[in-house]
């Protein structure tokens, strides 16, 4: 493994325009942690990772690499680009257990950040680095979010997140487990028992639906839900996927691992929106993909769906042909909304018509104290979209903060 990492570094041209840079949502140096490696220095490399990007390890098993950083790679445009997620795994991984943070002396003011999700272990990393008292409320037993309840473990081990917990703890920072913040208590108690600012990563974890005939029936479910305990599920033998992109991928794959015969993703165009190296590992574990298919009704028996065409510009145009496919179980994968709960509970606090908190660019809502961050701000998006923005945040809390009057 170590040998192929270097042969693979060893590619790298080392462009004084580096484009895997721009393709990076958060920017990192790759041609700088890359030539860090090959100077034997494999522990300042992580460094250099994980200051850019608290979440390098996990962002290098669930990135769309080849849309960003890898996609842009100048070696992909005639050959094979280099394998940037390797190398940066590698050096990222090894870099976890042996970190030792820089953390400014103590400061005595408290910080709440509410989900212990991306956005929420990024600012919470941050924000007690710079010497807060920081407090995570997590309404789940674990920390990770969507990274441990929505990410399989075949591609995302749980003991990274485990990993993750225990930096946080030796960082000084206070977990607080199974608290959903808007039903034990709210924000004004938080205010109330001395925390100065508070931080809003709650994610999107509720299932958009259907809204057709038979969406209630109890062989249907959400993927959401499914990746959350796939075990607790019997599905049968042959399951419907509707959706096409990468949690309809998560949804087949354990599927067919918790021992479902026959796995149909259905897609109502023509294309996929998964990352093609989901789908393609997908396929070739065994899921069939039916596309130009609209569900219009699930019934006792399956779903009905209405076939359909797709233009050259991506529309999609419904045929008068029905079509019924036949199964035991449903799984609907259709993105997700997001977990409001305390955003609609809190006075002062402006969301849009998706749910999603109003923020500026640097996450500051319309109420001074509270900041926003990850997929309860921009909806279902990626994890390093989420650790690109609460790096911001944690600066702008941090800025916040300061201005305060000392006797506040």
């Amino acid at each position: 493994m170590a040998h192929n990492v270097i042969v693979e570094a060893k590619r790298c041209l080392n462009c004084k325009n580096p484009q895997c840079m721009k393709g990076c949502p958060i920017s990192t140096n790759i041609p700088s942690f890359i030539s860090t490696l090959l100077s034997g220095n494999i522990q300042k490399a992580g460094k250099q990772l994980f200051d850019n990007n608290p979440l390098s390890v996990v962002c290098s098993m669930v990135c769309n690499h080849e849309k960003q950083c890898q996609g842009h790679c100048v070696l992909g445009i005639k050959g094979h680009p280099v394998e940037i997620s390797t190398i940066e795994n590698y050096v990222s991984e090894r870099y976890l257990d042996n970190l030792e943070l820089e953390k400014a002396e103590p400061n005595g003011i408290k910080v709440a950040v509410v989900g212990a999700g991306p956005a929420g272990i990024t600012i919470s990393i941050k924000m007690a680095q710079l010497g807060y008292d920081v407090t995570v409320f997590e309404s789940k037993p674990k920390i990770g979010g969507v990274l441990r309840f929505g990410i399989p473990e075949f591609r995302l081990p749980k003991s990274i997140l485990d990993r993750y917990e225990k930096l946080m703890r030796k960082l000084g920072i206070k977990i607080k487990p199974n608290i959903t913040i808007g039903k034990t208590f709210g924000v004004e108690e938080l205010f109330r028992d001395g925390f100065k600012a508070i931080s809003i990563g709650t994610g999107v974890t509720y299932p958009n639906t259907l809204n057709i005939k038979g969406e209630t029936l109890a062989h249907v479910h959400y993927g959401v839900h499914y990746l959350k305990s796939p075990e607790s599920y019997v599905l049968g033998n042959n399951l419907v996927v509707i959706g096409g992109g990468n949690v309809a991928m998560d949804v087949a794959r354990t599927a067919m691992r918790q021992g479902v015969k026959n796995v149909k993703i259905t897609v109502r165009s023509n294309n996929l929106s998964a990352n093609k190296e989901e789908s393609e590992y997908a396929e070739i574990e065994g899921a069939e993909f039916m596309y130009n298919l609209a569900p219009i009704e699930i019934t006792d028996d399956g779903v009905i769906f209405k076939k359909t065409v797709t233009s050259e510009d991506g529309k999609v145009n419904y045929t008068d042909e029905t079509y019924l496919e036949k199964c035991d179980s449903v799984i609907i994968c259709i993105s997700q909304k997001p977990s409001n709960l305390i955003l609609t509970q809190t006075k002062g606090l402006e969301i849009n018509e998706k749910g999603l908190a109003k923020i500026s660019p640097d996450g500051v809502t319309s109420r001074p104290g509270i900041f926003a961050s990850g997929d309860v701000v921009k909806g279902a998006k990626t994890v390093v979209e989420a650790v690109e923005t609460s790096k911001r945040v944690a600066l702008a809390m941090d800025e916040y903060l300061k201005s305060l009057p000392k006797d506040n």
